[in-house]
Order: C-alpha cells, then structure tokens, then sequence
C-alpha cells in the first residue's frame, strides 16, 4: 500500500475560509494519485512471499503440504533432498540406544521400572520394549531437522525420547505419532493412560523442538539468511518510496502543465500538448533533485520500515506461517511507525510538543488508513470478480486505494479542523520541551548571522565620519544655551548633512512664511 503516509499528513491547507468539498476533493485526488503511484503502481518492487523470506522449522515443515509453501534457500532445500532414506538400523543400532536399553533392563531387573506410557509397574520377568517417543522414521524425514542441521540419531536417541514400554503398546505405534496410535487404538487405554501417553509425547516434543530452535536459530546460517532478506527488503523498500517521491513530482508537474494548457483558448495543438508533457516531466524532475534532502529521507525511512517488517515477519513465521496479505501488512504498518517515531522522537521539523502529538497522529491515521485499503484491496481480489480478465486486477487495485484515500483525508481534515483536536493541541503546545529551547536559540543564532552579514556589508571608514558628524551635532544642541542657540544647531545639522530645510522643499522662503500657509506640511528627512 501507499508510502505517501510519510507526506500527506502536512498537505492539507490551511484557508479555513475555502469550502470544505472543495478541500476535500483537492486532498482526495493528491492522496488517491499519491497512492496509486508510490503504491499499487510501485509494490512490484517488493515481492512479498507466503512465510516470509527465510527460511524457518514452522514453514519448512509444511513444504508438500501447503502448495504456496516453498523453501526460501536453495541450499535449503537441496539438503533435503540429499538427506538419505531412513534406515532403521542405523537409529537402532547407535551406541546410545543400547546403553539406554540396558539402563532399562538394569531397572527392570531391580523391580523399580514402571510403563512410561501406561504408568503400570513392569514386573522383573515382564517383557519391554524400548520406543522412540517421536519415531526415529519421523525425525530422519523431518524437514525442520534438516534445515537445523542435527544429525537424526542425536536426537532419537536421547534420554528424553527413548521410553521403555509394553512390546503391545510399541509394536502398536510402529512409526506413526502418539495421536494417531490413540486415534486408532484409543479404546484400549484408560482415560488416564491416554492423558499420561500424551504428556510423555508432548514433552518429548518440546525438548525435540527446543534443540532444534537452539541450533538453528542461533546458527551462521540463519543470520546470514535474515540479515540478506532484511537488507533486500529495505533497499527495495527505499527505492520504491524514493521512486515513488520523483514520479509524484513529476505527476503534479505535468498536471500543472495541463491546467495552463486548458487556460489558453487556443486551437488544441498535438505538438504543443505533449512538448507540455514533457516540460512537465524534466521540471517534475528538476523539482525532485531540488528536493534532494527529502528524497534521501524518504528513502531512509522506506528501507528502515522494510528492515523491521522483514525482521518481524521472519520472527512470526517461527511460531505461524504468514500470509502474502499479512506480510504486506507488516510493511505498510511499520511504514507508518517509523515516520511516527521520527516525527515524536527526533522532531526533524522542531514542532511544538502539541503539533508534534498531531502530526504523529495524522501518520498514524493515514497508516491505519493504508492497512485497511490493503485488506480491502485482498478481499476483493479473492471474490469471482477478481478472476475477470483485466478488471480482475484494476478494480481491487482502485477500490483499495478509494478506499485509501476516502478514509485518510477525511481523518486529516478531522484532526486539523476539530475544535477539541485544536485545544488539546495548544494545551499541549504549552509544555516547555528541550526541543523548544533548541528552536528558540537556533532562531537567535540566525538574527544573530544575518545582522552580522548585514555589518560586514557597511563601509567602516565613511560609518566612522557619519558616526563623527552625529557626535559633534549631538553635543552642539546639548550645550545651546537658547530657543536662538538651538535654532542655529539645528539649522547647521541640516546643512551638515546636505539635507534642504522642511520648508523649503516646499518653496517657502522661511519658516514664518509656511506657518502662515494653512495647508502647509512640514516634511522631515
């Protein structure tokens, strides 16, 4: 969905005095236009997958079984297939299978052995077999031990998943798991029976499991997978915002150009028309590297979000396996957390504490707008119309961005025009932040700079005799002794200066002589 989250939250215009359809209208075809381009025309760019883009013991374990499910390494997947078919006799003739058969055997012989699964005491002479918990056909074929890496007689053949019981029981299970010998044969076993057959499996399990995590999830391997997929899914996050803010310009541009084109009343001209297209486009191009700073901030901000959406995905598919939407989801939130968290935290724009809150709310709005367009735009792709030829893609793709669209601007226009969204906002404005003192300094420091740059502009020597002339002048008018002596001082400063008299630049010959002229007015320099 649309990266124009990061913008559209400043765009609405400030004329309260405009009709509000009017506003409206205007914010819905940027956002709609912004969206379609940065979005839906740019989301190639990011290819999202079903279970992420690594590799995990969940989504592994459902490849040839759920069709969508495809192994994310090559080198993964190639492991499989090379793994070997099971043989039993390896597992059942490893060292550790028989230590552990003769421990048991040991027990037995001192009458302290008990069924694991039945939990009924085994008599000295009973019989026993010694079971894998998880079978040992299980563990070599399981695709999550592979891709761990683990050799498959380590783990069937430890203590936890070896467990003396009845040779019925056993011979029963075979190499099936402890469900499906339950769902079979169930009938055979005691409520309590089945409950403790079940715990046994279940931790079993969990250790099995546990070792698994341990020695993928911390292994070379798997950081390497998640640091190459976060880094693919944030550069191409950040190219797509980055593209996204050019084409956008370049739109807006052309727009310009076809507005000033309507204007004329002039005979349409096919040759005029698309030299203004492409007028359009090189200013629309011209604005953008204008824009340099905010381009590189909005591809920062692309590739930090497709960082942590490619991170929290992985992190989920190691318990749930997400869907394509789901993952498209993830990107577009974290889109509108990581600009919230810029706006909130650092405060690049040096907002008041209160405009700062409200800005970081229009991103999230608009985010949560985005989200909903995205499952819009999900719903309505899996319905028959989505299977249409060539509408089957353009009106999911439209609806979700209408949608988009509709709900973003009419949020903004809330949040900027709602009388008790304006009071919260100059209570909060009130709160003195650091960020404040940092504006207010910064701006001193600018007057500071810009009268330091207007002295160094001014001609030292002639301030000086200037400075030397209004000295001499000032002490003569302080030292009159007389309405006379007073007169002369002022009359000598105007001569001083080269400055002509009030009156006479109104052609009188002295002062008395424009007293007397009632519409005289006396003009000083």
């Amino acid at each position: 969905m649309s990266n124009y989250v990061y913008a559209v939250g400043n765009q609405m215009p400030s004329d309260p005095n405009m009709p509000v359809m009017d506003l409206l209208f205007q914010q819905y075809k940027r956002v709609i236009v912004e969206s379609l381009i940065t979005s839906f025309g740019l989301d190639f760019l990011v290819k999202d997958q079903y279970g992420g883009d690594v590799d995990t013991i969940h989504n592994v374990r459902q490849v040839g079984q759920v069709p969508e499910m495809t192994y994310k390494n090559a080198q993964s997947a190639a492991a499989y297939e090379n793994h070997g078919k099971y043989d039993t006799r390896e597992y059942h003739r490893d060292p550790r299978y028989k230590e552990i058969n003769r421990q048991i055997s040991q027990q037995k012989k001192a009458g302290v052995l008990r069924d694991a699964y039945t939990g009924d005491k085994v008599a000295r002479n009973g019989k026993t077999d010694l079971d894998h918990v998880i079978s040992a056909h299980e563990i070599h074929d399981d695709r999550g031990r592979v891709l761990a890496g683990i050799k498959g007689t380590d783990l069937a053949n430890c203590e936890e998943n070896l467990k003396a019981t009845n040779p019925h029981t056993n011979r029963s299970k075979k190499d099936g798991t402890m469900d499906q010998l339950l769902e079979r044969r169930g009938d055979e076993y005691s409520d309590k029976q089945k409950e403790n057959m079940q715990k046994v499996d279940a931790a079993a399990r969990k250790d099995y499991n546990a070792k698994l995590a341990a020695a993928y999830y911390t292994s070379p391997r798997f950081a390497k997978d998640l640091t190459l997929a976060a880094a693919n899914v944030g550069l191409r996050m950040g190219v797509r915002q980055a593209l996204g803010f050019v084409f956008a310009e370049m739109w807006f541009a052309v727009e310009e150009e076809f507005q000033a084109c309507d204007a004329k009343d002039e005979p349409f001209d096919l040759g005029d028309f698309l030299g203004r297209i492409g007028r359009g486009i090189q200013r629309g191009f011209e604005n953008a590297k204008h824009k340099f700073p905010d381009l590189f901030s909005k591809f920062f901000s692309g590739a930090t979000a497709g960082v942590l959406a490619s991170l929290t995905t992985t992190l989920c598919n190691i318990f749930f396996t997400t869907a394509k939407n789901v993952v498209r989801v993830i990107r577009q939130s974290y889109a509108s957390i990581v600009e919230a968290c810029k706006v909130l935290l650092i405060n690049p724009d040096a907002y008041p504490f209160g405009e700062r809150v409200r800005a970081t709310a229009k991103i999230l709005a608009t985010g949560a707008s985005v989200v909903v367009g995205v499952l819009v735009q999900e719903a309505l792709a899996e319905l028959p119309l989505g299977t249409l030829p060539l509408a089957g893609d353009a009106v999911p793709v439209f609806c979700g961005t209408f949608v988009t669209g509709v709900m973003s601007c009419t949020m903004l226009y809330f949040l900027d025009r709602s009388e008790m969204v304006n009071r919260l906002v100059a209570s909060l404005n009130q709160i003195r932040t650091v960020e404040g003192d940092i504006a207010y300094y910064r701006n001193q420091a600018r007057f500071f700079e810009e009268y330091a740059a207007k002295l160094e502009q001014i001609d030292l020597e002639s301030f000086r005799k200037e400075t030397a002339i209004y000295h001499d002048l000032a002490k003569t008018i302080d030292q009159a002794q007389s309405e006379e002596q007073l007169n002369a001082a002022l009359k000598q400063a105007y001569q001083s200066c080269g400055l002509p008299l009030p009156w006479q630049r109104q052609g009188y010959s002295s002062f008395d002589q424009a007293m007397q002229d009632p519409h005289m007015r006396l003009v000083f320099e």
